[in-house]
């Protein structure tokens, strides 16, 4: 199955072993839930989708690559303690926790999540000598004498030995109590996550255009060459980076990433191009609705390839406004319940000097940050809701400092600033989207690059957040109008068809 078929499953799998019967207790026993085991290549995504489900069920997250540890850091360290049997006094050998068992308490008591995931990577890379106590991890949850505590679930991952020489294959009594899930690399999936994340638009749309680049693995005279995911992501990172440091995006910096000198070659032209196209259409001018009539036309006599770039541009520039509006809109609702908390607390109590209630408010979104952030949970969306409410705090207190006592009225006046971003944001964004898809009826109509438009759009979730919250008339009558199952399959073909260097 792809990486989204693999998330869905595990996160399935967390929910039934997270449930709970009537008294309270888990629906499945602990000891018969069966740790998940994600086997595939190296650079797909396992780790990435672990967290994502740590995120989305709001549970704790500990994550270990188990070819750092040795015997001793996984099982403890031996300590010598007497103890009588029938009456005589005997040295006996004990063990100290686990580091990793200690982990998953540390992590319980820093952030307050009494449930959460384990995720072992590499758990087929491990030493001879850490090979039985890992077996014997996979089959009772224990490390030494410390098991992992009750509400916490293992998720482990390694790769297939053709890509990995030190992994090791299990025995048929360790795979008969793991429930396995196997990952192949695969495009489309990886293209929904990489349209949501932000992905470059140069990373996508040549993809989209070379999606045999995607994950590449060969054997040569020269050693092994190879691209994975993580590695098309991360230079994704680095280009983004260096575009607004103003530093060269050149065919060194692509070889990092993509090792696989021709195609890192490949791509560096292609980008090169791309950035021309970026130059040269104007993307900002198109979201605003003042590009030259002109552009247009350019765009309906370009070839395919370029159209495709300009396609991307336009979905990213387009992506990223409509997601500023969601971010804001995410910590707007964040926001408003808490004052709202903070105004009963003040109507209750004797004073109106809301110093002290704020304060205490800000204290308690302050500690919010840390306890995600130390626990690997901070989403996006969190982090932009932590600190939206905390500016409109300060800016509350600020207010009051010119005028003596803080009131809540000086709060709502604060808060009445983030609702005017809100609303510019918002109207920024719906004035953007529907420039852009008249552009692209104009330059298009209802042709293939509208339908890879309207796709794009649809896979994001800022974007259809954005869409279902605010509408728009031009993208329901284009979603309406495009048959999704037989068109979509047409375009895909024919971008895997056309070559780069398409006169």
């Amino acid at each position: 199955m792809d990486i989204k078929q693999a998330k869905q499953q595990i996160k399935y799998t967390m929910q039934a072993y997270f449930a709970k019967d009537e008294f309270g207790g888990y629906a499945l026993p602990p000891q018969r839930q069966r740790p998940v085991f994600l086997l595939g290549a190296p650079g797909i995504g396992k780790t990435a989708i672990v967290e994502q489900i740590a995120q989305e069920l709001d549970v704790g997250f500990v994550a270990y690559s188990m070819t750092h540890h040795t015997r001793q850091s996984a099982l403890g360290l031996p300590f010598i303690v007497q103890k009588q049997y029938g009456g005589e006094t005997y040295d006996v050998s004990e063990y100290t926790m686990s580091e990793i068992i200690a982990a998953v308490y540390d992590s319980i008591e820093q952030t307050g999540h009494a449930e959460g995931i384990l995720f072992l990577d590499e758990i087929n890379c491990v030493s001879e000598t850490l090979t039985p106590a890992m077996l014997q991890f996979l089959q009772y949850k224990v490390f030494g004498r410390h098991k992992v505590p009750e509400g916490w679930i293992v998720v482990t991952a390694g790769n297939p030995p053709e890509y990995n020489r030190t992994a090791r294959d299990f025995d048929l009594a360790t795979w008969d109590r793991l429930k396995r899930i196997d990952v192949e690399p695969d495009y489309q999936a990886w293209r929904e996550y990489a349209l949501a994340s932000g992905v470059h638009p140069a990373v996508i749309t040549y993809l989209d255009v070379e999606q045999e680049h995607f994950y590449h693995l060969e054997t040569t005279a020269d050693g092994k060459e190879f691209i994975t995911a993580r590695g098309w992501d991360d230079l994704s990172s680095a280009i983004k980076l260096y575009e607004a440091q103003d530093l060269p995006v050149d065919d060194i910096l692509i070889g990092q990433y993509v090792q696989a000198p021709e195609i890192a070659k490949r791509f560096a032209v292609y980008y090169d191009l791309f950035t021309k196209y970026r130059s040269d259409y104007q993307i900002d001018r198109i979201l605003a609705g003042t590009a030259e009539a002109d552009v247009a036309q350019r765009a309906q006599e370009a070839p395919f390839d370029e159209r495709v770039s300009l396609v991307g541009l336009i979905s990213d520039a387009l992506s990223n406004a409509l997601r500023e509006a969601v971010l804001e809109e995410g910590a707007v609702e964040f926001t408003h319940p808490r004052l709202m908390g903070l105004r009963d607390t003040l109507a209750q109590s004797e004073t109106s000097d809301a110093t002290e209630a704020v304060r205490e408010l800000e204290a308690n979104i302050q500690q919010l940050l840390r306890t995600d952030r130390a626990s690997g949970l901070l989403s996006e969306q969190k982090y932009r809701s932590y600190e939206r409410a905390l500016e409109v705090l300060e800016r509350a207190q600020r207010l009051a400092s010119n005028g003596g006592t803080l009131t809540f009225d000086q709060v709502k006046e604060a808060f009445g600033a983030l609702l005017d971003k809100l609303e510019q944001r918002v109207g920024e964004g719906e004035q953007s989207l529907d420039n852009a898809l008249a552009f692209a009826e104009q330059a298009f109509g209802e042709g293939q690059e509208m339908l890879l438009l309207i796709t794009d759009l649809s896979a994001n979730r800022y974007s259809m957040a954005f869409i279902n919250a605010h509408g728009n008339e031009r993208f329901f009558a284009h979603n309406a109008n495009l048959q999704f199952g037989d068109r979509g399959a047409d375009l895909a073909q024919r971008i895997k068809q056309t070559a780069l260097d398409e006169s």
